[in-house]
């Protein structure tokens, strides 16, 4: 185990997560008279709502996950340390973190938390062998690998003159804005991307369905958006089945249950989950030791200045709390890291307490496909191209460097405009890798050389290898010199 603290007496801030809330609370202090140590289990900053876009060959990874390192490589008061947090002493003021099995202790005079939240299966964590979620870089590879990967293995079957209707049937779980737009893009996919680019199938016939237990489409955006959104994807040949909810999951299929009893099962080998979040765990952690009561998506209750009850030096922001009813968007984190910086700033200088933090909402969107989305901006309520239009100003605006704006503007006039799609690279890794990993007691751990074993196997393999060099060299050298290079082994001496 290895301590580590930045060096000098200024006050020390931790914080947890590398996403909206942990980026934009590590800018905010940049100024401040404090070194920011910002621990996070990725080297990047991911700008999640794009994910789908990932998926589904419109934009590359790189295009919405800039490295952490160097979107602050100018802030010099902030570093970065790779690790997943695995515990919080809210008494000793430490976090400690893991990266393949090496351990770090980080100490703290204020901590910011934002550790975000992951999918949830509503306790049906079996699901996710074969429905991923869309929460990771992760995640979006292997769902490109598996969306266009069933295009391909159609192709093969129907070659063979098998039926590969349930490789050509895709399920989408949730109706939420994810789920909303990642159905709109599989059917654009399927129905103008990829229809001349196969001989043996069409891709116009593949079927698209959008599931959700909830008797509307996007129930945030208000009723009438909602069927303006679900009239839309019907549009586009979408599937939209409400009041289905999802009770089992296989290899070859998804089975729904609807209020009424009734039993559907469509045969299908891609689904993708994009319904339901779970908070991180740390929310747990900090609950036991704080006495702060958690609700059933783990989200933990923070004072309205969003510190932990009887620790006014932890602030919690993002997905991860329980406060006002506010929603699990990039806005709330955003805001709430900046108010907690704020906070910490203004302590230091000795200024008054802010009052208590408030949400200011800026809207919500929804993409469907091209020239198609619905937004709603306080009491607007838009559809169609303007909506469209706005929703690809304001993503412009968030993502995080000049660069990788003008390479998303670039792809999406090729997607847009065009019918191309220029990421659609995929491999068995990325399909399979996830699975291959779970399989390990230790995941990833397991693959790497404990620290003290490492120095023990390379000192012996160093021995062998080196033996095994000269030999060949020295055989090298007594062909060369012999003149017995090209011939047969019978000629030779």
């Amino acid at each position: 185990m290895a301590a580590t603290q930045a060096a000098g007496d200024r006050h020390q801030v931790v914080v947890i997560g590398s996403g909206f809330g942990g980026l934009f609370g590590t800018k905010a202090l940049r100024r401040a008279d404090v070194d920011v140590t910002m621990v996070a289990r990725t080297t990047h900053h991911l700008f999640q709502p794009l994910l789908y876009q990932v998926a589904t060959g419109i934009l590359s990874e790189g295009e919405i996950a800039p490295p952490t390192r160097e979107v602050l490589s100018s802030q010099a008061n902030a570093r970065v340390l790779l690790g997943e947090v695995t515990a919080v002493d809210l008494e000793a003021r430490t976090v400690t973190h893991h990266v393949l099995g090496r351990e770090n202790v980080t100490s703290y005079d204020s901590l910011i938390v934002a550790a975000g939240a992951g999918q949830s299966y509503f306790g049906n964590d079996q699901f996710a062998e074969y429905a991923p979620g869309m929460k990771s870089i992760d995640d979006a590879l292997e769902l490109r690998g598996r969306i266009f990967g069933a295009f391909e293995m159609a192709e093969l079957g129907a070659a063979r003159g098998d039926n590969v209707d349930h490789l050509l049937t895709f399920v989408v779980v949730g109706a939420g804005p994810t789920g909303v737009e990642m159905a709109g893009q599989i059917a654009e996919l399927a129905h103008r991307t990829l229809r001349r680019d196969f001989r043996s199938i069409n891709t116009r016939s593949a079927r698209v369905v959008l599931v959700d237990a909830a008797p509307q489409v996007l129930p945030p955006f208000g009723a009438k958006l909602g069927a303006k959104a679900q009239k839309e994807l019907e549009g586009l040949g979408v599937e939209v089945l409400l009041g289905a909810m999802v009770t089992d999951v296989d290899e070859r299929g998804i089975e729904m249950k609807y209020k009424d009893g009734r039993v559907e099962r469509i045969n299908t080998v891609t689904k993708i989950w994009a319904a339901g979040v779970q908070a991180s765990p740390l929310g747990r952690t900090l609950s036991e030791q704080s006495g702060a009561p958690l609700d059933r998506a783990g989200r933990i209750s923070v004072n309205p200045d969003l510190t932990l009850p009887g620790h006014p030096e932890v602030f919690v922001v993002g997905d991860m709390i329980n406060l006002d009813h506010l929603p699990g968007v990039a806005q709330v984190a955003i805001q709430g890291a900046k108010y907690a910086a704020k906070e910490i700033e203004g302590r230091l200088k000795g200024k008054p307490a802010q009052p208590p933090f408030k949400y200011r909402d800026k809207g919500s969107m929804a993409i469907i496909s091209r020239f198609r989305a619905v937004a709603m901006v306080g009491k607007l309520r838009l559809t169609g191209v303007i909506a469209w239009l706005m929703w690809l100003a304001v993503h412009l605006v968030y993502i995080t460097g000049f660069k990788n704006r003008v390479t998303a503007v670039l792809h999406w006039l090729i997607s847009f405009l065009g019918r191309g799609r220029s990421e659609r690279t995929t491999t068995e890794q990325q399909i399979f890798g996830r699975t291959a990993l779970a399989r390990l007691k230790r995941g990833a751990t397991d693959l790497v050389s404990e620290p003290g074993a490492y120095d023990a196997a390379r000192q012996m393999l160093e021995t062998t290898r080196r033996a095994e060099l000269e030999s060949q060299a020295l055989e090298e050298a007594r062909l060369t010199d012999a003149g017995q290079r090209g011939l047969p082994a019978a000629e030779r001496v």
